[in-house]
């Protein structure tokens, strides 16, 4: 056993995209994944099944996209609870078809960006989001073990869901999204070091870099790590996310051929080394590479374990 031997987290991956890319979808949806979840569940099940079978032990909720904000956008408020509670009952229904122990793994309910991915002058000021963070929390509090917080682009939506999930007893794990020029500045413009400062203010627990190019985290991880906050990073394949506006779909974006799962891990284990305890991976990252994970990190001695409330 190596000397480095200790506890790593091991998220799922892309969940959302993977959906999405077994779809029988002519077409994506501005819900993404969600769409997917209503007319095919099985697709669900059998993707959170796959990314259990690869070695994740934490996985999430599948219902990114189910903000009010979005729904109503969409036509589909009405269906704000069915949806937070179907993404529960399929993430329990995957670990039982998995034959792996309940208490094994941990159910994290997802607190996504309200308003858009990546789009940070798209968000909602403080009190808007964390009334809307309240409602999102409260639809899944009685079926998840704890909630992730999931690529938020500016530091008022982030303070807001840290907020909102204190005001629950939840612990607050933080996930931000960052330019992908490496310049450690979350998509808003705003500095990490800055979102950091704030976000220890508010009691957060844990902070990731997530759905970043994995260079992105790279850059980022010594500064996550210096907080003295539990870290962690959770890339994603993407080529850009540029052409991504509100209320379009994922179809206007392509994966980079250059992220095999022995790339992408190369750089988790350097997020390791850096300090990170949480790792996984986003968009365009699958069971093979969550898969190469989980077998590289046990060879080297470290213990896979879930993320714990």
């Amino acid at each position: 056993m190596s000397e480095n031997n200790h506890k790593i987290v091991l998220l799922d991956g892309g969940l959302g995209q993977e959906i999405n890319k077994r779809s029988s979808h002519d077409a994506s949806h501005p819900l993404w994944s969600v769409e997917v979840m209503h007319s095919e569940p099985e697709i669900v099940v059998d993707v959170h099944s796959d990314f259990l079978k690869a070695g994740a032990r934490t996985i999430s909720t599948n219902n990114y996209t189910a903000s009010l904000t979005r729904l109503e956008r969409h036509g589909a408020l009405d269906r704000f609870r069915e949806t937070h509670q179907l993404a529960i009952d399929l993430a329990n229904q995957a670990i039982e078809n998995s034959d792996i122990a309940r208490d094994a793994v941990t159910i994290a309910g997802c607190l996504m960006p309200l308003a858009a991915s990546y789009v940070a002058e798209a968000a909602h000021g403080y009190d808007r989001s964390y009334d809307e963070y309240c409602q999102v929390t409260e639809a899944q509090i009685h079926g998840v073990d704890m909630f992730l917080v999931e690529t938020i682009s500016n530091v008022e939506e982030a303070r807001a869901a840290c907020n909102a999930l204190k005001s629950f007893g939840q612990n607050a794990y933080i996930g931000l999204t960052l330019s992908d020029d490496c310049s450690n500045k979350l998509r808003s413009g705003e500095s990490l070091e800055q979102a950091v400062e704030v976000l220890i203010g508010a009691g957060a627990t844990g902070l990731m870099v997530n759905c970043s190019f994995p260079e992105a985290v790279d850059k980022a991880m010594p500064i996550l790590a210096s907080s003295g906050l539990t870290c962690g990073g959770y890339a994603n394949g993407f080529t850009s996310i540029e052409t991504l506006a509100p209320g379009t779909t994922v179809d206007s974006l392509s994966a980079r051929k250059d992220l095999s799962p022995e790339a992408y891990t190369n750089h988790a284990t350097r997020w390791v080394n850096d300090g990170a305890t949480i790792i996984g991976g986003c968009c365009e990252i699958g069971p093979d590479h969550i898969r190469h994970m989980h077998e590289t990190l046990t060879q080297a001695g470290y213990e896979i374990d879930k993320l714990r409330p």
